[in-house]
């Protein structure tokens, strides 16, 4: 029997959520529906309100999935995105304030400033970003993420929490753990579909904030996810604070690596060590037939990092689980970490902290 969309969805809809008195389907729960082979995996992302309380559902879905005919392995992962509380009583995106003292400065308590960096937007940085957060706390560093893309915070969502950090005093932020990473963003202090409209003075002091406010406590290295680009939040955070080096995600085709020598000429031009190069996107094997293609071309990081005389940290695939995970708030490498796609994070991870010992 070949499995299809529709007599899988028309099984969900036989299991009804009593919360909502509707079944799953017509409640809009499922979400990120794929089949692979024998395999099917999906998303059940719920209300929050209810979020403690449909492991049971999940548990019904996924064991009636499993029941058809033709049917292998099913994976059903239970997200539930918190609702928004008030802010929390301080201001976010004031102008910048006066360096104390001479020279860069440090973030109390954290060892290793590493920044995560890509010359344009749309080659994954935010995915490789919360990947490499979770598989380098897999591997028992204390790690914290900062989210320092003002415009367009993604790691609420990737990491699965959209509550409100709080402030006890009206200057000190703490922040959120999720998948045992440290977190921090922007994200969380602004509506989902909300926009930031800042001139580069505010950006500057909103970095300073998430840096300098942010009880990070004790940390073996802190990344930042950096917006795309060689702007202000690049600029003040390399000329301001002392960090360890940069890692430049890439796609392999020419377009995106143009960028990413700008990229690496910017942290050059800071004193900013680069770390290496990650190739994002560099093969995809087809789900139905295996055939493997380099839609973006293949090798190219590898060979302009030989080219800047920089280490090649490695290569990633362009991949759905990826995407779904991220999407589901749970990165591939905390939901699946056996499979193939997490220990292409996990590699790259330890080569990173082969550098940060």
């Amino acid at each position: 029997m070949t499995l299809n969309r529709d007599d899988i969805l028309a099984t969900l809809a036989q299991i009804i959520d009593p919360n909502s008195g509707k079944d799953i389907v017509a409640a809009d729960y499922v979400r990120g529906l794929t089949i692979d082979g024998a395999d099917v995996r999906f998303v059940l992302e719920v209300p929050p309100q209810f979020g403690a309380k449909m492991e049971p559902l999940r548990a019904v879905a996924e064991r009636a999935v499993a029941a058809m005919d033709g049917v292998g392995r099913v994976s059903v992962l239970l997200t539930a995105h918190e609702a928004k509380a008030p802010p929390p009583d301080l201001k976010i995106g004031r102008h910048p304030t006066a360096q104390q003292g001479a020279g860069k400065a440090r973030v109390p308590g954290v060892k290793h400033l590493v920044a995560i960096g890509s010359g344009k937007g749309g080659v994954g940085k935010s995915t490789v970003s919360s990947n490499l957060a979770v598989a380098l706390a897999a591997q028992g560093l204390k790690v914290g993420l900062l989210d320092a893309d003002v415009y367009g915070p993604s790691q609420p969502r990737m990491m699965g929490v959209n509550a409100r950090p709080k402030s006890p005093d009206g200057k000190t932020i703490i922040p959120l753990q999720a998948h045992g990473v440290v977190l921090m963003s922007m994200g969380f202090m602004i509506g989902e579909a909300e926009a930031v409209i800042w001139r580069g003075p505010m950006l500057m002091g909103a970095l300073q904030q998430l840096l300098g406010q942010v009880e990070w406590g004790a940390l073996d290295v802190l990344l930042i996810d950096l917006p795309p680009g060689t702007g202000d939040v690049q600029l003040t955070l390399g000329q301001r604070y002392e960090v360890t080096g940069a890692v430049i995600v890439s796609t392999p085709q020419d377009v995106a690596l143009l960028d990413a020598r700008k990229a690496i000429d910017m942290f050059k031009k800071l004193d900013v060590p680069v770390l290496g190069m990650i190739e994002n996107m560099s093969t995809h094997i087809c789900r139905n037939c295996g055939h493997e293609e380099q839609i973006f071309g293949h090798g190219g990081a590898r060979a302009e990092a030989e080219a800047q005389g920089m280490d090649y940290l490695g290569a990633l695939p362009l991949d759905l689980d990826i995407r779904l995970a991220g999407d589901g708030g749970t990165p591939i490498a905390a939901a699946r970490p056996d499979s193939a796609q997490a220990r292409g994070f996990a590699a790259i991870a330890a080569e990173l902290a082969k550098k940060l010992r």
